[in-house]
């Protein structure tokens, strides 16, 4: 059957058209000369958008090939930024999720290096040269600086709590009481009563969302009561008419029933925090065990300072049961976690009795005093032509910990704010995070500000360079 002719006159200048397609070849070849990326995966993007602009001519839009062109090269070059690549964190916020949470000390960096790029004995006993038992080191270690019973960790704290409820419950025991009040919601969208749902489990609330009593527990208790659970609210507060159940009392009422009392603390503070600034207190997990708590959960890379990672402590027979699930394997750590996590754990250790060897960044960042802070930036600035360090001032600002932690807690620290009479602060700010390594900072009152407070000493250059290179 023939086309209308108003059809088949669309079909010839769409096959007209295509001939504005570059080849894929040609345009690959082009592009990798500017994007230092695998020639294969610029050739499969190429083909990909391609393609795209293939049916859309098809489909009657029209496009010249320099438009084409034009647009790959611009989709290829966000594509390549999503590639992950330092990043200076001057944004004030220590345990940024967005920018990969903790950084890592030096100690930890180069046990990682050590490990990663030979063999171990993950699994190999070298007394014996027998198989040996995956991070026994480790646990015990945990074990030592939590003063716990026993210690394990799997890849994340989601996967912790998980790993509980699942341990703990049973087909006739599987209701698990938590108060309104603590039903939070994690990054991602992730909230307590989906994970408690994934685990098996059955959520049974308590309370209200200001006011829980251990009457309200009490009441809630029946044969099918497998655990009695705790969590922080690390990322948000509730303030005003509240009220909370006493762990101590909390701990007296379960073990009165047989019932296992858990705790998700999620951050994971180590050290009192209302030492090392004027914020506030951060339940630790040795203070929360020895409240009457039977098995504690947390991050390792939050307050720890540490990898992704979610640790479990307390009760060595609840830990062992935990080990034993078939599903604790397919969260398990893999050597590099591990790797780090040790090193991480030996540094709190060893800083017990010899605080200068403590190498956490995310700690040392929490302890810096606004004063030296101040002092870097000048240094900064003064090392800057006039003409730029005239756009530069040095601020009074507040660092916050982020990542779910303190979410009352304004830390005192400093840092520069940029005032360009030819650029607007976003304009400043596009151009840093396009900068090599990009820098990341924030905008308040129409100016872009670099915050001191999460930038290390060594990376003072970096920005003075970047101030050079932008405000010309």
């Amino acid at each position: 059957m023939p086309y209308p002719e108003s059809t088949a006159q669309s079909i010839i200048m769409s096959a007209s058209d295509l001939r504005h397609l570059p080849a894929v070849e040609k345009l690959s070849h082009q592009l990798s000369k500017s994007q230092p990326l695998p020639k294969a995966l610029i050739t499969n993007f190429v083909q990909s958008q391609l393609a795209n602009y293939r049916a859309k001519i098809l489909a009657g839009e029209r496009f010249t090939r320099e438009e084409i062109t034009a647009d790959v090269s611009s989709q290829l070059d966000i594509f390549a930024q999503s590639r992950l690549q330092p990043v200076i964190n001057a944004t004030g916020v220590m345990i940024h999720t967005n920018l990969g949470r903790s950084p890592l000390g030096s100690r930890a960096a180069g046990a990682l290096n050590q490990i990663a790029t030979g063999y171990s004995n993950l699994e190999f006993n070298l007394l014996d040269g027998q198989r040996g038992k995956r991070a026994s080191y480790l646990e015990t270690a945990l074990a030592c600086l939590l003063e716990a019973e026993s210690a394990t960790t799997v890849n994340n704290c989601a996967a912790a709590l998980v790993l509980i409820l699942r341990t703990l419950t049973t087909a006739d025991k599987n209701e698990v009481i938590v108060s309104r009040g603590e039903l939070v919601e994690i990054g991602g969208g992730f909230r307590i009563p989906e994970i408690l749902e994934t685990s098996g489990a059955k959520l049974i609330e308590v309370g209200a969302t200001n006011k829980t009593h251990l009457k309200d527990y009490a009441k809630a208790i029946t044969e099918k009561t497998a655990i009695i659970l705790k969590v922080h609210r690390s990322n948000f507060y509730i303030d005003g008419f509240t009220a909370e159940v006493d762990t101590e009392e909390l701990s007296a009422l379960a073990k009165s029933k047989g019932i296992p009392l858990v705790e998700d603390l999620g951050s994971g503070a180590m050290l009192d925090t209302e030492k090392l600034a004027p914020i506030e207190h951060e339940p630790r997990a040795q203070e929360c065990l020895r409240k009457g708590i039977d098995l504690v959960c947390f991050s390792g890379d939050k307050l720890l300072g540490g990898p992704q990672a979610g640790i479990i402590a307390g009760n060595a027979d609840m830990v062992a049961r935990i080990k034993s699930d078939p599903f604790y394997r397919a969260v398990r750590c893999d050597k590099l976690i591990l790797t780090v996590l040790q090193e991480s754990i030996d540094s709190y250790l060893d800083s017990k009795a010899n605080p200068e060897l403590s190498d956490i960044p995310v700690l040392n960042f929490i302890s810096q005093k606004p004063a030296d802070l101040k002092i870097r930036a000048q240094a900064i600035i003064d090392c800057l032509p006039a003409e730029i360090a005239n756009q530069l001032d040095i601020v009074e600002l507040d660092s916050t910990t982020g990542g779910g932690t303190m979410p009352k807690s304004k830390i005192p620290s400093a840092g520069i704010a940029v005032k360009s009479a030819k650029s607007t602060a976003s304009q400043i700010a596009d151009a840093m995070r396009k900068q090599k390594p990009a820098l990341v900072g924030f905008i308040e009152d129409d100016t872009y500000h670099i915050h001191l407070g999460t930038i290390f000493p060594a990376q003072d250059k970096l920005i003075a360079d970047h101030l050079r290179s932008i405000l010309v």
